[in-house]
């Protein structure tokens, strides 16, 4: 994949920082204006997905802008969409430090953060801010589906009215919000991704938000394929308007190189690639086009994109990638997927997925 050279010489500069530091950085940057400005929508690439419309089926996961400080910028950069959070209800530090660690030789970073972040306050402020300019200078920002990801504190949670309450807080400000149950760096986060359980959180956001923006459920790739049947119904049923599939994973798989491997956390990236093809692959003759599939995990390429598409998804979502390629990331891989589109036979995105149907 190639990039200009002074997105490449960007990106080798951030490495040299520990990836911590280097996240920052990047942040403090772009919401200088420091990035890149893609080029105009193609509507090849347009598509509709949770009764929104989005410019390219490519999203920034959640987790690299967690307080909503740069969804502008983002946007900007070409993104289809873009997620920000994980946020809780209250502001809290994440786990000890170190907590990120870059596998260069494997194109992969394991993360266990611990939902830091500055908690839903701050971040509904920076969010009306951003509605503020959006609506000011209409014409001159570039319009694209803002979603809100949804945590829970690690110390005095109470999921079931936890989730109801920052439902109602972002509602007004987000275009889709997601319901993260699969982080595995909260204790006990992940056990409420059961049906059961699913059910449970999902009637009590609709109990106390009668009408809010479309729902998604993120789950993590480390279900156990014989639950998902269950798991998926209970979201259906539950009303969500799609799934994010995947999280990162907790297993570690036999391809790793890099001296970091073994660190606990979430691991990310090309490793988790085809752990992440497998998932989809499985929901999606469950979701039976019932509602969105949202493909996330070791995407890098157009082609990747292409692949994930024809498997079934709706939309894809990075994030790794845009740390080891750059933030030339979004208009390079719309340039490859319009390129793959028109190589396989298609017009659009929406021919595309015609012809899977």
């Amino acid at each position: 994949m190639a990039f200009s050279p002074l997105s490449s010489l960007a990106t080798r500069l951030i490495h040299g920082l520990d990836p911590e530091h280097a996240h920052e950085a990047a942040i403090e940057a772009l919401a200088l204006g420091m990035g890149p400005t893609a080029p105009r929508d193609v509507p090849a690439l347009s598509t509709r997905c949770m009764g929104l419309r989005f410019p390219n089926p490519i999203g920034m996961a959640a987790g690299f802008d967690k307080n909503a400080r740069i969804p502008m910028a983002l946007a900007r950069m070409g993104f289809g969409h873009v997620e920000c959070g994980t946020v809780t209800p209250r502001p809290q530090e994440g786990n000890p430090k170190p907590r990120l660690f870059r596998l260069t030789e494997d194109r992969a970073i394991i993360n266990r953060m611990g939902f830091n972040g500055d908690g839903i306050d701050a971040f509904v402020a920076r969010l009306t801010r951003f509605r503020q300019l959006q609506a000011g200078r209409s014409a001159a920002i570039r319009q694209v589906p803002i979603g809100a990801n949804l945590g829970i504190n690690k110390i005095g949670a109470r999921p079931l009215e936890d989730y109801p309450y920052l439902v109602s807080r972002v509602a007004g400000l987000a275009d889709y919000i997601t319901i993260n149950l699969s982080s595995p760096n909260t204790p006990g986060l992940r056990d409420l991704q059961s049906a059961q359980t699913l059910g449970d959180i999902l009637a009590a956001v609709r109990a106390h938000n009668p009408g809010h923006p479309p729902l998604a459920v993120k789950l993590a790739p480390d279900l156990d394929p014989a639950a998902l049947p269950d798991i998926v119904a209970a979201a259906i049923e539950g009303g969500v308007a799609g799934l994010i599939v995947s999280n990162t994973t907790i297993s570690r798989p036999y391809s790793l190189s890099d001296a970091q491997a073994s660190e606990s956390g979430g691991l990310s990236g090309r490793p988790l690639a085809q752990l992440a093809l497998m998932m989809l692959r499985r929901i999606v003759p469950l979701v039976d086009r019932r509602v969105a599939v949202i493909s996330c995990g070791g995407i890098e390429s157009g082609f990747d994109v292409f692949e994930r598409l024809r498997a079934g998804a709706d939309m894809i979502q990075v994030y790794t990638a845009l740390i080891y390629h750059g933030p030339g990331l979004a208009a390079q891989m719309n340039k490859e997927l319009l390129a793959e589109l028109y190589r396989a036979g298609h017009e659009s995105i929406a021919d595309l997925k015609h012809d899977a149907a």
